[in-house]
């Protein structure tokens, strides 16, 4: 995707959240245990807020939260980080450096990617809570959400802290995991001490098939509720590969 289309859906992201999070701050948050929406809507606020730093500043910043931030009000602390955040994205340019915890990819246009699929994943948060319809997921952006998945939360994750794995992969049998989102295909391999993400189904049959309309295997990706509730997601093969392959991806956005 390109970043004036991160942009886009991140603006549009951001106004569905917005429009929903005023409608019940006392609202427990069931993908999100422990929180309300008001707890949602400050988190996202202030990871508006220390991006929008890591941006302006090129660097993480330290320390980390400000004094006070804690006891703003949750919709002006929202309003407050996505005007900081816009105002950065509109003075810089994809390739401008920043401060990232990904040091593949310390540029502001990393930021775009990740801050419209994080906005993505609250407005479905926040629609969940306020018992408000769950609108779709633009199939490029719900494809480019499952790829940033796969790839930076579990491969490269995996390839940085290994040992976050061993627990989930030390007794593993070796599976293969094909997930489909439309047209796109990811092929996940696991084993004791192995975690690979390739492009395409493979060629040969996968032990566990996860697939579906884009938007709908974006939300299963991230536990936005089961399979099984969500229109048009199949998913055929052991349960056991299929649990290893959720715990996995627990390990790597944790």
């Amino acid at each position: 995707m390109e970043f004036s289309r991160y942009l886009d859906c991140l603006a549009a992201e951001f106004a569905r959240l917005r429009a929903a999070v005023p409608a019940d701050l006392a609202a427990a948050v069931p993908t999100c245990p422990g929180w309300t929406v008001a707890d949602l809507t400050r988190h996202v606020g202030r990871m508006y807020l220390h991006q929008s730093l890591c941006i302006r500043d090129r660097a993480e910043p330290e320390p980390w939260p400000p004094p006070g931030l804690a006891a703003e009000e949750p919709v002006t602390l929202l309003d407050r980080g996505y005007a900081a955040l816009a105002a950065q994205f509109a003075a810089h340019g994809p390739a401008d450096p920043a401060g990232c915890w990904f040091t593949p990819g310390q540029t502001v246009g990393f930021w775009a990617r990740r801050m419209a699929q994080e906005t993505v994943i609250h407005r479905i948060d926040a629609e969940l809570s306020t018992g408000r319809v769950v609108g779709q997921v633009p199939a490029d952006l719900a494809t480019d959400g499952i790829d940033e998945l796969l790839r930076v939360f579990l491969a490269w994750s995996f390839a940085q802290w290994p040992e976050d794995f061993t627990p989930i992969l030390a007794s593993s049998p070796g599976w293969t995991c094909a997930v489909q989102a439309g047209d796109t295909t990811w092929r996940v391999r696991t084993g004791p001490g192995t975690l690979e993400v390739a492009d395409g189904p493979g060629g040969t049959a996968a032990d566990l098939t996860v697939s579906g309309p884009p938007s709908a295997v974006l939300r299963w990706a991230w536990n936005r509720e089961a399979a099984a509730e969500l229109s048009g997601v199949t998913v055929t093969g052991p349960p056991g590969a299929l649990a290893e392959l959720q715990r996995c991806i627990v390990a790597g956005v944790q």
